[in-house]
C-alpha cells in the first residue's frame, strides 16, 4: 500500500511540475507568429491646417461607439499651444467636441467614467501647469483636480509623470503615477471625492514594484491590472494593493484593454530594440484573459527606426470589436476593423 501511496505521490509531482512548466511557457512569452485578423486605417478628422499629434489616451465613450482622444496639440506637448487637444469623434471620424485649449502641458492618459465625465492626467509640469489629473464633464467643465499644478512631487496631493487614470464603477479612483527615469512608480488609490486612501509600489522589478506604471485596467473580478511596461509585464493587483500574480506574454504593454466578450488587448510601442526584447516585434495581442493564451498579433507596420520614435501606445475597443490604436512619435490615430469571416473572440 505504502509503494502504491509512493507511485501516486510521485505521479502528482510530476504531473504537477508539467503543468507549472506548462504555464511558465505560456505566461513566459510573446509570440510574433500569430494571425492578424484586421485591416488598419487612418482615423479622425480635424479641420484643414490641424492635425493630431502625439496620442497615448484614448477610450469609448458609454455610448460604445464615439471616441475621445486626448492628444499633444498636433506635436509632440501641449506647451504654449492655443488649441484644444481633448477631441470627442463619432464612429465614423467626425469631430463632434473639442476642449481643454491652454489647460494642458503633456496629455497622457484618458478614461471615461460611468457618468460619462472624462478624466485625464497631465503627465508633465512646465509654468505652474501639468503634474495633475483632471475630471471634466461631457461638456468640458471641470469637476475636480488632483494634485498640484505644476509641482512634481510624492507626496499624498502630488504626482511625478502620472500616466494613467482610472475609475471604478463605485468611484474610487486609482492613478498610475510615473512614467520613468526619476519620476515615480507606484499607484495612487482616492475616494470619489478625491480624498487619499492610500499609495504602494516604489522603482523595482520585483513584485509589487514598477518601472513605467503605463496603464490601468480593472478585470471582471475587480482586479486592478497593471501595465508595468518597463519591466515587461502586466501586474494583477486587488484593489487594496495586494500583488496576485503577473504575466509577461503581453510583451513590453503600454496600453491594455478589455472588451466585452473578455479578450485582452495590449499594445507594445517600445520592444524590438536591441536594448528591450531585441527578438519581440511590436504591435497589439489579443488573447483570452482567463486562459493566457495569445490569439492574435497585429504587427506595427511602420519600422522601428521610423523618424519620430514612438509605436502605437493607447488603445480602446468599441461595443463592436472596433479597436482604436494611439500614436506617440509622430502621432496620429488609427481604427483596426476586422477581415469578413474573423472571430477574435474564439
Amino acid at each position: 500500500m505504502r509503494s502504491i501511496a509512493r507511485i501516486v505521490m510521485v505521479l502528482c509531482v510530476a504531473l504537477i511540475s508539467l503543468i507549472t512548466f506548462g504555464e511558465i511557457l505560456m505566461f513566459g512569452q510573446a509570440s510574433n507568429d500569430l494571425p492578424n485578423p484586421y485591416k488598419l486605417e487612418s482615423f479622425g478628422q480635424l479641420p484643414a491646417g490641424r492635425k493630431i499629434g502625439q496620442v497615448y489616451g484614448v477610450d469609448v465613450d458609454r455610448d460604445g461607439k464615439s471616441v475621445w482622444v486626448f492628444e499633444r496639440c498636433g506635436g509632440a506637448s501641449c506647451d504654449g499651444s492655443n488649441v484644444a487637444p481633448l477631441l470627442k469623434f463619432d464612429s465614423s471620424g467626425r469631430l463632434v467636441a473639442s476642449f481643454g485649449a491652454g489647460m494642458f502641458v503633456y496629455p497622457h492618459g484618458l478614461f471615461v467614467d460611468v457618468d460619462d465625465n472624462i478624466w485625464v492626467t497631465d503627465g508633465q509640469g512646465k509654468n505652474g501647469k501639468g503634474q495633475q489629473v483632471f475630471k471634466i464633464s461631457p461638456t468640458g467643465r471641470v469637476l475636480m483636480t488632483l494634485g498640484q499644478p505644476g509641482v512634481a512631487g510624492d507626496g499624498l496631493d502630488t504626482f511625478n509623470q502620472p500616466s494613467d487614470v482610472l475609475v471604478t464603477p463605485n468611484g474610487n479612483v486609482f492613478v498610475a503615477d510615473g512614467h520613468g527615469g526619476n519620476s515615480n512608480a507606484r499607484i495612487v488609490k482616492f475616494d470619489r471625492d478625491g480624498k487619499f486612501i492610500k499609495t504602494w509600489g516604489r522603482k523595482g522589478s520585483g513584485p509589487g514594484e514598477f518601472d513605467t506604471p503605463h496603464g490601468l485596467i480593472l478585470d471582471p473580478q475587480g482586479r486592478l491590472l497593471v501595465a508595468d511596461r518597463g519591466n515587461s509585464r502586466i501586474q494583477v493587483f486587488d484593489q487594496e494593493g495586494k500583488y496576485i500574480t503577473e504575466w509577461k506574454q503581453w510583451a513590453n504593454p503600454s496600453g491594455i484593454v478589455l472588451d466585452r466578450q473578455g479578450m485582452l488587448y495590449s499594445a507594445d510601442s517600445t520592444s524590438g530594440v536591441p536594448a528591450l526584447n531585441p527578438s519581440v516585434k511590436r504591435g497589439v495581442r489579443i488573447g483570452g484573459l482567463r486562459d493566457g493564451k495569445i490569439r492574435f498579433f497585429v504587427p506595427d507596420p511602420e519600422p522601428t527606426d521610423l523618424p519620430g520614435g514612438g509605436g502605437r501606445e493607447g488603445i480602446a475597443v468599441d461595443r463592436d470589436g472596433i479597436v482604436y490604436v494611439a500614436k506617440t512619435g509622430a502621432g496620429g490615430m488609427f481604427r483596426y476593423t476586422r477581415t469578413n469571416g474573423t472571430n477574435t473572440t474564439r
